[in-house]
């Protein structure tokens, strides 16, 4: 009796060993689980981590190219405007020379064959004398036609070509008693009459000027006469 309660006790504690040992066993897996767990979560959370940072840095070099390539843009825009208003400038220096040289050598032909310059115009003064109409048709074979005058500044120019001397203009009543107009079709609105002239009413038809003076004549008396050809002032295109 004594022998089988010792053997009941020696098995219960072999027993009790059993269950420590497994339950140390089940306490160091559980450990071992939650450390690789905790690491497996600390890895993932590195992990994340590094996503998160390799992202923010994908943008901000997106953006940093974005940015460079918007002020490159608008460089290559400036420099190309700028190569262009180059060119542009180029071309009118040579259109500018070019109508220079025209204009040069249209004052050395004009001056070469009698023709006076004088602001934008040239001038001929007739050595022959002839009609209003004969005038007329020489001046228009010279590419030209019969002086008109603009200005006081031009009625002054006259003294200085003409001196005394009555010449023909081209302006005439002949179209419409009283109307006069130059041979441009404009009507004359203001002009540099002789005291008491015009007074030729349907008989004096043409106008002769000195250098002082105008008065209207008969269009059939011989005078010298002007012719004005006009050119214009040299202006870039």
């Amino acid at each position: 009796m004594q022998g089988e309660i010792g053997k009941t006790t020696e098995d219960t504690y072999e027993n009790i060993d059993v269950i420590r040992t497994k339950l140390q066993r089940e306490t160091t897996n559980s450990n071992k689980m939650r450390l690789q767990s905790s690491e497996l979560t600390g890895r993932d959370s590195g992990k994340m981590r590094g996503y998160r940072a390799a992202t923010v840095c994908l943008v901000l070099v997106s953006t940093l190219l974005l940015t460079a390539a918007i002020v490159l843009l608008i460089k290559i825009t400036s420099l190309t405007e700028e190569r262009h208003q180059l060119l542009t400038n180029n071309t009118n220096l040579i259109q500018l020379n070019k109508q220079l040289k025209e204009l040069k050598n249209e004052l050395w032909n004009f001056t070469q064959n009698g023709w006076i310059y004088y602001k934008f115009s040239f001038y001929y003064v007739s050595t022959e004398m002839k009609n209003w109409n004969e005038s007329r048709i020489d001046c228009i074979e010279r590419q030209a036609d019969l002086l008109i005058i603009n200005s006081t500044e031009e009625q002054g120019f006259m003294k200085k070509i003409v001196s005394s001397t009555n010449v023909w203009i081209g302006l005439t009543d002949a179209d419409e008693e009283g109307i006069w107009k130059w041979v441009d079709g404009s009507i004359l609105t203001s002009g540099f009459w002789s005291t008491g002239q015009p007074n030729g009413k349907y008989i004096q038809n043409c106008v002769v000027s000195s250098s002082i003076s105008w008065a209207d004549t008969q269009c059939n008396y011989t005078y010298k006469w002007i012719c004005e050809k006009n050119i214009l002032p040299v202006v870039l295109p």
